[in-house]
């Protein structure tokens, strides 16, 4: 019994300064994750350069492994230290932190995996719970809820501007000649959605004066299709001011690894455990 107790015990302190940014040695912890997190990202991009890692390779790597060493042991850590380990290797971060782990050892299996290490820039997000930036987070959880609501109407716009894109990119084939660059209605299609996007990267450009009268259609269009999108989340972004709360809850569930619990809770929304 007193086993378990001790066992219990060290397990939801090593919880607490994993999981939680509550802490003074929970913060330390966050701090230096991300801290090794930049300094991954930035041993990954100097390593693509070719002048340094020519001359600092053997450096670069053993900082990089060091690196992956407490990466390691980090993730056995978060999955030793809730109830339901699985939990956390399922969601969105626990995915990200597996990725952004074993690509060094298969390094030494499968040529240029290593690349895949700068998924650790995902990882970064983590740096909201630390700071407590309560303004971001607020905002942020406004702006999901606006996207969310207004989905449907953002759907059934994209649906008609690829409709469109398809009428547009027909026509302009049937004007243009293979010469100017729409050999196909495919192409001619990707012509129509990079001048309606206002990309124009003008690898494609009509000839004829029916073909540039089309494209100046297409490129009015294109200002109006912009404006579309950004008015509908607005103006849903705008009814949810005043209806989102912010909470700077940093406890993560012991046992099904949840976040973003209000400030006055006292069990987890998405198991019920105590907190």
């Amino acid at each position: 019994m007193r086993e378990h107790k001790i066992h219990s015990g060290w397990k939801n302190k090593l919880h607490e300064i994993i999981y939680e940014a509550d802490t003074p040695l929970g913060k330390i912890f966050d701090i230096a994750l991300v801290a090794l997190i930049v300094l991954s990202v930035i041993l990954v991009m100097l390593e693509s350069v070719k002048e340094v890692d020519r001359s600092y390779h053997q450096i670069l790597l053993t900082l990089e492994w060091i690196v992956t060493i407490f990466f390691t042991f980090e993730y056995i850590a978060r999955l030793i230290s809730i109830k339901k380990p699985w939990k956390y290797a399922l969601s969105f971060y626990g995915i990200i932190d597996l990725i952004s782990t074993i690509p060094l050892y298969l390094s030494y299996i499968l040529a240029g995996s290593q690349v895949l290490l700068a998924v650790r820039a995902f990882r970064l997000l983590r740096i909201f719970r630390i700071l407590k930036l309560v303004k971001f987070l607020g905002e942020a959880s406004q702006l999901k809820a606006a996207l969310r609501a207004s989905r449907t109407k953002i759907a059934v716009f994209i649906y008609v501007v690829l409709i469109l894109s398809v009428i547009m990119g027909t026509i302009m084939y049937l004007i243009e000649s293979n010469e100017a660059g729409f050999t196909s209605i495919p192409r001619s299609i990707y012509w129509t959605i990079v001048t309606l996007t206002t990309v124009g990267y003008g690898d494609i450009a009509p000839q004829t004066t029916l073909g540039q009268f089309l494209a100046t259609v297409v490129m009015v269009l294109g200002y109006g299709i912009i404006a579309v999108p950004t008015g509908i989340v607005t103006v849903e972004f705008s009814k949810q001011k005043g209806k989102s709360l912010i909470h700077t809850n940093t406890q993560c569930c012991k046992s099904c690894s949840a976040e973003g619990h209000r400030d006055d809770a006292s069990h987890c929304y998405n198991c019920g455990e105590p907190l």
